[in-house]
C-alpha cells in the first residue's frame, strides 16, 4: 500500500513537470521570464509586488492565485500593469497551491506580447507549493519576522527551493522577540548560499533592491539561454 501511494505521487509529479515544461516552451517562445513568488498567508507577498512594480523598468504583468475572490488582483490592477485572475476554487477543487496545469489554463488569457516579467504570486502555503513547478524561471520566498525564526527548518523544502529569500516586516522587529540572525543561520543550514533581503512592504526598507532584481530576471534568462 505505500509503495502504492508514492507511485501515485511520483505519477502525478512527473505528469506536472510535463506541463510545465509545455508552460515554459510558451512563455520562451514570447520571451516572457517567470517568477514564482511563493509564502504563507499573510506574509506581505502583494504589498511587496506593490511596491516593487511601482516603477519596475521592465514590462511586468501578474498571475494572481488564490483559491477564491480578486481582492489581490484588484489591488495589482492599480498600478495599470495586466493582472490575470486564476482562482482554485473555480474547477480545481480548491487546491492550496498553483500546479502546472492551473498556469496552462491561463495562458490563453495572458498578454504575453506586452510583457517581458510574468510574477505568479502563488496561493499562501508553506508547503504544496514547492512542490509543484509551473514553468517558472526563478522562484522567491516571502518570509515575515513575525512568523518566528524556525519556520526554514520547519518548513525546508520551501526554503530550499528558492534562489531568492525575503524577510519581511523588518519594521516590526522592536516590537518582537525575534531573533533574525537564528532566522539566517536556519535558512542557511537549509540551503547554504541563498540570497537573501531584508525588506518592509510598510515603510518601503530594502525594497529598492527587490525591484532591481526583479528588473534584472528577464536579462538574466536572455543570457542563459
Amino acid at each position: 500500500m505505500h509503495r502504492t501511494k508514492v507511485r501515485v505521487v511520483e505519477d502525478a509529479l512527473d505528469a506536472n513537470n510535463t506541463i510545465a515544461r509545455a508552460n515554459r516552451d510558451d512563455f520562451d517562445r514570447h520571451g516572457v521570464a517567470v517568477v514564482n513568488l511563493m509564502s504563507a498567508p499573510g506574509a506581505g507577498k502583494t504589498r511587496l509586488l506593490e511596491r516593487a512594480l511601482d516603477g519596475l523598468a521592465v514590462r511586468a504583468g501578474v498571475l494572481e492565485g488564490d483559491v477564491a475572490g480578486s481582492l489581490d488582483a484588484d489591488r495589482l490592477s492599480l498600478l495599470h500593469v495586466p493582472v490575470t485572475q486564476l482562482n482554485t476554487g473555480a474547477g480545481f477543487g480548491g487546491e492550496c497551491h498553483l500546479d502546472a496545469n492551473m498556469v496552462r489554463s491561463a495562458i490563453p488569457a495572458l498578454p504575453l506580447d506586452e510583457i517581458d516579467l510574468l510574477v505568479i504570486e502563488n496561493v499562501g502555503n508553506l508547503v504544496c507549493p514547492a512542490e509543484f513547478r509551473v514553468g517558472e524561471d526563478a522562484r522567491i520566498m516571502v518570509c515575515s519576522v513575525t512568523e518566528g525564526e524556525d519556520k526554514p527548518l520547519k518548513y525546508p523544502l520551501m526554503f530550499r527551493a528558492c534562489e531568492l529569500v525575503l524577510i519581511n516586516k523588518i519594521d516590526l522587529i522592536p516590537h518582537l522577540e525575534v531573533d533574525v540572525e537564528r532566522l539566517l543561520a536556519n535558512l542557511e543550514a537549509v540551503n547554504p548560499g541563498a540570497r537573501h533581503m531584508l525588506v518592509s512592504a510598510r515603510t518601503g526598507e530594502g525594497v529598492d533592491a527587490f525591484r532591481d532584481w526583479l528588473a534584472e530576471v528577464p536579462a538574466r534568462v536572455r543570457a542563459a539561454a
